[in-house]
């Protein structure tokens, strides 16, 4: 059995079926964890079988796993098939599986641009678009698409920025369009996460990522995982059309606040004496 959650009671998710894309490792790995854990049934999809199956066993009974290429619609429809098949329905997806590569704008190379849209764009929408017509039936299904934040502009991160701003836009589309299927499609923004993925970056980029969050700190990969459960729940239908922003307020600004030109070393902004 998976370990308790910390947050939901052990049923809270019970008699559903939830499909995590990217799911055997990091963000995708722990909202697994937190699904399951909350009594879901999980199925973790993604490109590596034996990380699929090592991740499926450590999270235990209720996890099972399918291996496909979600860019590919052949793929995309397999996955939400088998899911469906195992289970005998399907309630959740989530759209977890993405990526990108630091680089600055004009260092993008033409075939870089495209296998960034094709997976974070393309692949979500094959995926959802598989879910709504061969995975959900006719009481519905929500949908979970993980983007970026913050929207304010991503230096270095251009390609990733203009793909989670399309997936955002496609999230209020669908909601919009697919509301009398009874299909939900809500939108996660995420902000700087302590996960292997970052490390990944030059040292600069990780070591600073922190700094630049007002909250002072990357976000843990539990808080995903308690978000997407939260939104794998009936919360989640109700909060359809919307993005989630999870980024310790990088979106409102840049940076720790009091702003060191402000405060000049004395950890505290002056106060203008009123007149």
């Amino acid at each position: 059995m998976p370990a308790a959650s910390t947050v939901f009671a052990p049923d809270a998710l019970a008699g559903r079926t939830v499909l995590i894309t990217g799911g055997g490792t990091n963000l995708g790995r722990q909202a697994a964890i937190e699904c399951a854990a909350a009594g879901a049934l999980v199925v973790i999809a993604g490109r590596r079988r034996e990380v699929l199956s090592a991740a499926a066993e450590a999270i235990g009974e209720r996890c099972t796993w399918v291996a496909g290429d979600i860019r590919e619609a052949r793929d995309a429809t397999r996955i939400v098939e088998t899911a469906h098949r195992e289970h005998g329905r399907l309630d959740v997806l989530v759209n977890n599986a993405g990526g990108q590569y630091f680089v600055p704008a004009e260092s993008i190379a033409a075939k870089g641009w495209a296998a960034v849209m094709r997976l974070n764009v393309e692949g979500t929408y094959a995926m959802t678009r598989a879910a709504a017509g061969a995975g959900f039936g006719e009481q519905g299904g929500t949908v979970v698409n993980v983007t970026v934040s913050p929207h304010h502009g991503m230096p270095a991160m251009a390609h990733t920025g203009a793909a989670r701003a399309a997936v955002e836009d496609l999230t209020r589309e669908l909601a919009e369009e697919w509301a009398e299927r009874r299909i939900a499609v809500v939108a996660v923004a995420l902000g700087r996460f302590d996960t292997e993925s970052l490390r990944k970056y030059p040292d600069v980029v990780h070591e600073g990522a922190a700094r630049s969050v007002p909250l002072q700190r990357l976000g843990t990969m539990q808080e995903f995982g308690w978000l997407v459960a939260l939104l794998c729940g009936p919360l989640g239908r109700a909060l359809s059309g919307s993005v989630v922003t999870l980024d310790g307020a990088a979106d409102n600004w840049f940076g720790p606040w009091p702003p060191p030109t402000l405060e000049e070393g004395t950890g505290t902004v002056p106060t203008e004496e009123r007149r």
